[in-house]
């Protein structure tokens, strides 16, 4: 089950980066084996948040079929109380726990740090932006280029425009009758090299026009990669090791207090979230026997609005954390403390046979409601 629903996630989260970035890969000619390497880095990134998912969606779904195939009363009047049935769970809990842990000290870094100079090898070494003739190519956010010919194999072009959108209150429209696309290999950017031509620059409703032998166009890794902030490493890239030595010398970084904030989020996360994999496994069971007779796919769709109010929670403590409206460790471990408490508090009432039967409720509701309605119509 944690390995159907773990490879579920994954697969739908890939498949939205896949969607995210196709007009980059189909802007740049990049191999469906640099596409999986890629994702395979981006996968401890995933993981980390996906692993709790999973073990409550685990957890959740097996003691529901449990309570709906009454195997919990049965079990009951053998004699055997929930607590008794508390230690499977803990002990896949703790599992899942140190596994995401791993991840979090140590695979974190090393899939984010192996992306990041995989997507500069590719622009350096081997990425090209594929022009198609005759169309308005626009795979580079805020740039569109047109080229009547295109010479894809020297990157050569004939008649070329350019309209450059980057810079804020003005639009720039390059005019030339050749250009070419290069990489800088040193810089690792993207270089649409024009010659011969004039630039048509609008701002503030007056236009000026200025002729040039040579125009450079630079395309920098951030425009590519959209989504993906390739500029200096952040707290969230580095690892365990790494933030630790950054909080006891912080050196150039001691006077923003931003950035020394979001490294104590960060540390924080990475002990937080693995963490969480005990605390939503543990609060899944009492609500399982809160949603007894629900079908499993109602009850995997309860189970997820379930966590999208514990990580809504979080990302809440990590804003307010980042910001300085709280300390970093109340407000990233708030959410894991109240789950804890409803799960015990819901744990308790189960196992007393008290918890809320949600299902009958709302049979019950459905029940009196109809009543209401044919006595209405008799009426």
């Amino acid at each position: 089950m944690f390995g159907l629903c773990l490879g579920s996630l994954l697969a739908l989260i890939l498949i939205g980066r896949v969607l995210q970035l196709r007009e980059l890969f189909l802007g740049l000619e990049i191999g469906a084996g640099d596409m999986c390497m890629l994702f395979i880095y981006l996968g401890p990134f995933f993981l980390l948040l996906i692993i709790p998912i999973a073990c409550m969606l685990s957890v959740f779904l097996t003691f529901l079929r449990m309570s709906t195939d009454r195997e919990l009363v049965a079990l009951k009047a053998g004699g055997l109380s929930l607590y008794q049935l508390l230690p499977a769970p803990v002990v896949f809990c703790l599992m899942c726990t140190l596994f995401n842990l791993f991840i979090s000290m140590f695979g974190l870094s090393w899939g984010m740090g192996n992306f990041r100079s995989t997507i500069i090898d590719i622009v350096q070494t081997r990425a090209r932006i594929v022009m198609q003739p005759g169309v308005f190519n626009q795979s580079i956010p805020g740039i569109t280029v047109y080229a009547r010919q295109v010479d894809n194999a020297d990157g050569t072009m004939a008649d070329v425009l350019v309209e450059d959108r980057t810079r804020e209150g003005a639009n720039i429209t390059i005019i030339a009758p050749k250009g070419r696309v290069e990489t800088d290999k040193i810089r690792g950017d993207i270089l649409v090299r024009l010659g011969g031509g004039k630039v048509y620059r609008q701002q503030k409703g007056s236009v000026s026009v200025l002729s040039f032998d040579e125009y450079i166009v630079r395309l920098d890794l951030n425009k590519l990669f959209r989504g993906f902030d390739l500029g200096e490493v952040k707290p969230k890239e580095m690892s365990w090791k790494g933030l630790k030595e950054l909080e006891s010398s912080p050196g150039t970084f001691a006077q923003d207090q931003n950035y020394m904030r979001k490294v104590a989020v960060e540390q924080q996360k990475r002990l937080a979230l693995p963490l969480a994999c005990l605390v939503l496994g543990l609060f899944a069971m009492p609500l399982a026997c809160a949603f007894e007779g629900l079908e499993r796919q109602m009850g995997v769709i309860m189970a997820l609005l379930n966590f999208l109010v514990y990580y809504s929670l979080l990302s809440v403590g990590f804003s307010a954390g980042e910001s300085g409206a709280m300390p970093p460790q109340l407000a990233v471990w708030l959410p894991n403390v109240l789950f804890v408490l409803l799960g015990a508090v819901g744990l308790q009432r189960a196992a007393r046979e008290r918890s809320l039967n949600v299902v009958g409720m709302l049979k019950h509701a459905r029940f009196w409601h109809r009543r209401a309605k044919e006595g209405a119509c008799r009426s």
